[in-house]
């Protein structure tokens, strides 16, 4: 689909790489539903958009909690105020740290945020999405939901989750108006990293992005309406070796576990 063609439903927006998709879309013509739960940069992202625009319709900016029911209801009747065609669910939590320090409140978030909140709200948009004449959900997942890499346990059986269910919506949908794919970005140049991320990224030698590089590949995914996409040549490798035979790659991450055990994390506390 031509963005514009798009009537955008984004969550996350307020996020760096979420406002860098948010700005990238507009610049291509596609109007904008940005979602977030801090008001702040919500709001101050949708208006330095629409500021310089003829039609400042394009842009509109919703304050909601995504992993709640209120929150999901109010973005589906906006979405229906603006005939929305796309869904991108991007909004996510990070977690990162020894699997031994999961605790109990930081895993339900992740879940609740980056499973749970995308599956219910694509389940409320559906009604409107089947209706329109061509429609798109383009949910933003991560390499590391297709390799397990040492400390990002529950944030990789997270994005793991939304990738196996896109694919079950993909064939679910198969003959229906909607289409279904999936991103995945490796690291993002963003303070979604905390400091223990980028040590560790680091001295792993983990290759990233900036936002405004995904953000234009997530477009350009948009437009080809291709199924799903990994960053990265070798990531794409990696991905797909592990999907067929993951124990062979198991000994590539001694490096990994040594950074993981050299990093310091607050006791019984994963960041």
């Amino acid at each position: 689909m031509s963005p514009r063609d798009a009537s955008i439903v984004l969550t996350g927006a307020a996020g760096g790489l979420g406002s860098a998709i948010a700005r990238q879309f507009f610049a291509e013509g596609a109007r904008l539903l940005l979602i977030g739960r801090t008001a702040g940069p919500l709001l101050s992202l949708a208006q330095s958009l629409s500021a310089g625009a003829q039609d400042r319709n394009r842009v509109d900016a919703l304050v909601v909690d995504v992993t709640t029911d209120h929150g999901r209801a109010a973005i589906i009747d906006a979405a229906a105020a603006r005939n929305a065609n796309v869904l991108i669910n991007n909004a996510a939590v990070a977690a990162f740290g020894p699997a031994q320090d999961a605790r109990s409140d930081d895993a339900h978030c992740v879940m609740e945020t980056n499973v749970v909140a995308p599956i219910l709200l694509t389940a409320g948009m559906l009604p409107l999405l089947r209706s329109c004449p061509r429609a798109q959900i383009l949910n933003i997942g991560s390499t590391l939901g297709s390799l397990g890499v040492p400390g990002f346990s529950v944030y990789g059986a997270s994005k793991a989750a939304l990738r196996i269910y896109t694919e079950a919506l993909r064939r679910e949908l198969a003959d229906s108006t909607v289409q279904v794919q999936y991103y995945a970005p490796r690291a993002i140049e963003t303070p979604f990293n905390s400091l223990q991320v980028q040590e560790f990224n680091e001295a792993t030698g983990a290759a990233s992005d900036t936002p405004e590089a995904i953000a234009a590949r997530v477009s350009r995914m948009l437009q080809s309406e291709s199924r799903q996409r990994f960053a990265g040549g070798f990531e794409t490798m990696a991905a797909r070796l592990n999907g067929l035979c993951p124990e062979w790659l198991d000994g590539t991450f001694a490096k990994h576990r040594r950074a993981l055990m050299s990093l310091k994390f607050p006791s019984g506390a994963s960041s």
